[in-house]
């Protein structure tokens, strides 16, 4: 795992709070970028062959992705039934009003969690919505009740299992 997919960074890249003026991507970096959400894998020569530039310049311009933070890494994408947490939720989590400015500090601590897969700080009745993969549902409340409900800087939990994830074929701003 690079650093770049670390549980911690998970929650770092989504808890930018300064938005810079976005990326000018043209019709080759989103043709890269679509080729890339495909085949992470690919090789730079397959890679400039299906955008329809040299090599050297596919390479450039993923440099320049990557250096731009367009492109925040590769990882793999594990199967969690495959290694032993098949039971999937997605918890969302209301902090007490008084806790709510160490918002950050409640993400990174859950980000770091084995079990824990996302963590999503949001806007609305909810502050946090923490994706899980455990092995079964007494490891679920477990870590309902150590990691969440008993805390006191929470409020309100509401769990929702995940019967199934349907992956998103590729990059909505493409």
């Amino acid at each position: 795992m690079s650093a770049s997919d670390s549980p911690a960074r998970r929650v770092a890249d989504s808890d930018r709070t300064t938005f810079g003026p976005a990326p000018v991507l043209d019709d080759i970096d989103r043709d890269l970028l679509r080729e890339l959400e495909r085949d992470g894998r690919i090789s730079n020569k397959e890679l400039a062959a299906l955008v329809g530039v040299a090599p050297s310049t596919c390479h450039a311009r993923v440099r320049s992705l990557r250096d731009s933070g367009v492109l925040r890494g590769f990882h793999a994408q594990v199967d969690p039934e495959a290694v032993g947490r098949g039971l999937q939720a997605m918890i969302a989590v209301r902090l007490q009003a008084a806790a709510r400015s160490r918002l950050s500090e409640v993400a990174h601590r859950l980000a770091q969690r084995p079990e824990v897969r996302d963590v999503y700080l949001l806007a609305g009745v909810d502050d946090v919505l923490v994706h899980v993969a455990v092995r079964d549902s007494p490891e679920l409340r477990r870590f309902v009740l150590e990691h969440l409900s008993t805390r006191p800087e929470v409020a309100h939990t509401q769990t929702s299992l995940v019967f199934e994830h349907v992956h998103a074929p590729g990059t909505a701003a493409l």
